[in-house]
């Protein structure tokens, strides 16, 4: 078993400040557990003490049943691929690969016989016998994992290993890493900043802000449900559009008001609301769920917005719009030809609504 546990977990630097201030989260065995937020919320800090490259000021991390605070990082059957690829520029792949096996005083032919099946599995047999600074960077990335492969790990620990590579390099590297998860059964902790990255190769993705955990969840769940304002802005690519909002009721009908626009709540969604009344929240909607629409402004939903930026994305447009004196965002298919300038018609799917209290920003359900 090599799942790892966080119990009360505090890192606190030498000036007095503390960056983590008490992180409790399990990962489970053979899992691929993905930290995400933005910089300096801690993610990283949170690999390093994983791999004891950073002491834990209180508390305790658990890999499988045994206490690892006091255990040297060679003896926490981990390994660490990082952000530069950490490779030796005086050594060829093949002993690049084989140097921690070297160490351990493993036997010749087992040390080759291990770096050969890696090399196949990574695709990079042609290229043992060459330097690093031969190889490309997606070649690199390849072999700084295979370094980390031979040694048969427990768990692998990847901080940002995809962020010195052009767009579709990452993209390619994104489904390698995948399939090499799958294929190794393995452990894997993969620190970003890019939500892209964690939406697509996650089970579960772990969401920071300021050294503390807003939300630990599958990333469908993140996306449907997000548990506050921030973690609704941070996943979604374009991001969730946030508008300033008042609840109002009148009789059984509950409304939401935008300024001089206004929303009747279906059924389902107004106990919640009832509460809310006279408050002020925040309305999240995602540039998806606003569409194309040929109804007239009487339909619930539907608004006259004016385009101040068209983006073209292929077969889809994004579209920066004037609503009500807020800058919205909306992806429409490319098919309808608007340009900037135009005002447009468009329907904000009410079912999909996400609503915040307007002081703690939590979501209202």
């Amino acid at each position: 078993m090599a799942g790892i546990t966080f119990k009360h977990v505090v890192k606190t630097y030498g000036n007095h400040v503390t960056v983590v201030p008490d992180l409790n989260f399990e990962i489970k065995d053979k899992e691929f557990v993905v930290l995400v937020g933005p910089s300096g919320c801690g993610k990283s800090t949170t690999l390093r003490m994983i791999a004891g490259l950073e002491a834990v000021t209180s508390g305790e991390i658990l890999i499988g049943e045994k206490v690892v605070n006091n255990i040297a990082p060679k003896d926490r059957d981990i390994a660490m691929v990082f952000q530069n690829y950490a490779l030796y520029p005086h050594m060829t792949v093949y002993k690049n690969m084989a140097f921690a096996l070297k160490i351990r005083k493993v036997p010749k032919d087992v040390i080759d016989k291990k770096v050969r099946e890696t090399a196949a599995i990574l695709d990079i047999s042609e290229y043992l016998n060459r330097k690093p600074k031969e190889l490309s960077g997606g070649q690199r990335q390849r072999v700084a994992l295979g370094r980390a492969m031979v040694r048969d790990p427990a768990v692998f620990l990847l901080d940002e290993p995809l962020s010195n590579l052009d767009a579709k390099l990452r993209t390619e590297m994104r489904g390698q890493i995948i399939e090499l998860q799958r294929k190794l059964g393995t452990t894997f902790v993969y620190v970003t900043h890019d939500q892209t990255e964690a939406m697509t190769m996650a089970d579960r993705i772990i969401v920071m802000k300021s050294g503390e955990i807003q939300q630990i969840d599958t990333p469908q769940k993140l996306y449907d449900a997000p548990d506050n304002k921030f973690v609704a802005g941070f996943i979604g690519s374009p991001e969730m559009n946030f508008l300033d909002a008042s609840a109002a009721v009148e009789g059984a009908d509950v409304f939401l008001q935008f300024c001089d626009a206004r929303v009747r709540l279906p059924e389902g969604r107004t106990a919640a609301l009832r509460r809310c009344a006279g408050k002020p929240v925040i309305v999240g909607i995602r540039p998806e769920d606003i569409h194309w629409c040929g109804g007239d402004e009487k339909t619930n939903g539907v608004f006259s917005c004016d385009v101040a930026i068209v983006e073209m994305m292929g077969p889809e447009l994004f579209l920066y719009l004037d609503f009500n004196g807020n800058r919205v965002r909306a992806r429409v298919p490319a098919k309808f030809g608007v340009r900037s300038g135009d005002a447009v018609k468009l329907s904000f799917d009410i079912d999909k609504f996400h609503v915040f209290d307007g002081e703690t920003e939590k979501a209202i359900r």
